[in-house]
């Protein structure tokens, strides 16, 4: 925890009052709370459409979800009530809450709590004490699956326990919620799922779970839910976290996004790479829809929030059927409002605000989220899947490929006259306004790293200028150039799989430099948040 400081006037004013032997209380100066990092935000949206057994499965979703998040600070961090017990100040408990721990997820994982020191790469995944030696020499097939816990048996040594054994009751209570769920839900295809993800939790086996997730298009709630993502184990990039999201379907929204999902077959085949890079056919049964989020779980609520999902990870999933992808434009609008607009009033040319749009913003996001299902999935080396192969570095990558490849979808859809919402200069400087608003992650996240590497490359291209008042604008063409050089690179260390050569060529990229650094710092201190965190839950949803 911080300590905080006298100003010089106070120290002087506190050494004359000694001096008469007067003592008198001295205020201290304000600082800076942690929690002023984040926005609040009320996370709702109209439910007046849901039938009655839709509303009534609600509070089932919200409780599985909860369980969710029991899981993850389990992941994350371990026992919730202990840390809480350690901190007196709310604002600061509160902080602790938004990061799932004592560190700060915004701010490199730095410890924000007396007493604690650097966080475990691996998290809670692995034993704090395992060294690179031991687990070289783990000889155990599951080691690498995502849904494994290492830990220590009886002898000290390393031993795999499956997720829903580690988790045992908790799982089989969410599981069970599911299937109550999935007599309530309104749409089949939804139900169904739910009842594949009750078993896939008490497996820990999602590729049907996940097939089936695929066919849900006519609903009007729908749920992410399990051990997902690999960001929280920094270590070796394996482990999924669980989380969940609660999603209420916006009909009309989604019916414009439907006709750019044909064009993804297309698209691959015009990827700035040679041909080896982009042979793999991504399913064509793509899902691109948008949804007010009413709730985060676990995973995807600490620290910076999600705005879209695209899912699910599973490469089998994607070649065979694609991913959907699932655009939260409450919380888009929330991060543009509260976050994108200030940082571009700040950092921006007057001139470059005009196109500075929240419709360019969502189809940023949108594409982005399309792009993280082209590419390569397997390398083209031998080295297996681009996430094996690339292990801890592969999050990074595979965020700045899918920003740097929307932008350049959205390019090609324009010249195509496919796309025509926003003007494509719109879209360019959003996504420079964009980057401000991410790099400020740091580099414990990974969209931090990936929008480093954006930022340094661009500028190396002459992408954009800052002027003498330290205001950024693009140069058009420049970038469009930069826009496809840089996705051609990181698509062919992806389909290359060369750990050491990728690892060189982030590195190089992801230093934020003083004067970027100097930029940041204006923002913090115009008192613009990072990030948002949402006030949820069925009392606000359904009160």
């Amino acid at each position: 925890m911080k300590i905080k400081h006298l100003t010089y006037i106070a120290a002087l004013a506190l050494l004359a009052v000694a001096c008469v032997n007067k003592p008198k209380q001295v205020e201290e100066q304000p600082q800076p709370k942690l929690i002023d990092k984040y926005a609040e935000y009320t996370l709702t949206t109209d439910i007046s459409h849901l039938s009655e057994n839709e509303r009534e499965m609600l509070p089932l979703l919200f409780e599985a979800a909860d369980i969710m998040e029991d899981l993850f600070w389990q992941e994350n961090y371990g026992d919730k009530a202990e840390l809480m017990s350690k901190i007196s100040d709310p604002d600061v408990q509160r902080f602790a809450e938004i990061t799932y721990g004592p560190w700060d997820g915004l701010d490199n994982n730095k410890p924000f709590v007396e007493g604690y020191g650097e966080k475990p790469a691996g998290a809670r995944f692995y034993p704090q004490d395992m060294t690179e030696e031991e687990w070289q020499a783990f000889d155990d097939p599951d080691k690498n699956s995502q849904y494994t816990m290492i830990v220590r048996d009886e002898n000290g040594a390393l031993k795999c326990v499956w997720y829903h054994d580690y988790f045992d009751q908790q799982i089989k209570k969410a599981a069970s919620l599911l299937d109550d769920a999935s007599q309530l839900a309104g749409d089949e295809e939804f139900a169904e799922y739910l009842r594949l993800r009750a078993m896939a939790l008490r497996s820990d086996d999602y590729f049907e779970s996940d097939m089936r997730w695929m066919d849900v298009r006519n609903n009007n709630i729908d749920m992410v839910i399990g051990p997902i993502e690999n960001y929280t184990d920094a270590r070796y990039g394996i482990k999924a976290s669980h989380e969940a999201f609660i999603l209420i379907k916006d009909q009309e929204w989604t019916k414009q996004l439907a006709r750019y999902a044909a064009f993804v077959p297309e698209l691959q085949k015009q990827l700035p790479v040679p041909e080896e890079y982009k042979k793999e056919v991504p399913g064509s049964d793509v899902d691109l829809a948008a949804y007010d989020v009413v709730y985060y779980a676990g995973d995807c609520n600490a620290n910076s929030k999600t705005i879209a999902i695209n899912l699910p990870n599973d490469e089998r999933v994607q070649l065979q059927r694609g991913t959907r992808k699932l655009q939260l434009k409450n919380a888009m609008a929330a991060k543009f409002e509260k976050i994108l607009v200030p940082i571009s009033n700040t950092l921006m040319t007057p001139e470059s605000m005009e196109h500075i749009k929240f419709d360019a913003f969502f189809a940023n996001v949108m594409f982005h989220e399309t792009a993280h299902g082209m590419g390569i999935k397997n390398t083209i080396t031998g080295k297996g899947t681009v996430r094996e192969a690339l292990g801890n570095l592969y999050n990074g990558l595979e965020e700045a490929k899918a920003d740097v490849l929307g932008l350049y979808l959205v390019t090609k859809l324009a010249e195509m006259g496919e796309y025509t919402n926003t003007e494509l200069e719109d879209n360019y400087t959003t996504f420079l306004a964009g980057i401000f608003r991410s790099v400020r992650f740091g580099a414990a996240s990974a969209h931090g790293k990936a929008n480093m590497i954006e930022f340094n490359y661009m500028q190396n291209e002459g992408a954009f200028i800052r002027n003498e008042q330290g205001q950024y604008a693009i140069d058009f063409e420049k970038m469009k150039v930069a826009v496809e050089k840089l996705a051609g690179d990181i698509l062919i260390n992806q389909g290359n799989g060369d750990y050491e050569a990728t690892k060189a060529w982030m590195e190089e990229r992801m230093l934020i430099k003083p004067e970027l650094q100097a930029d940041l710092d204006r923002v913090n201190n115009a008192g613009i948040p990072v990030d948002i965190y949402y006030n949820m839950g069925p009392e606000v949803l359904l009160r």
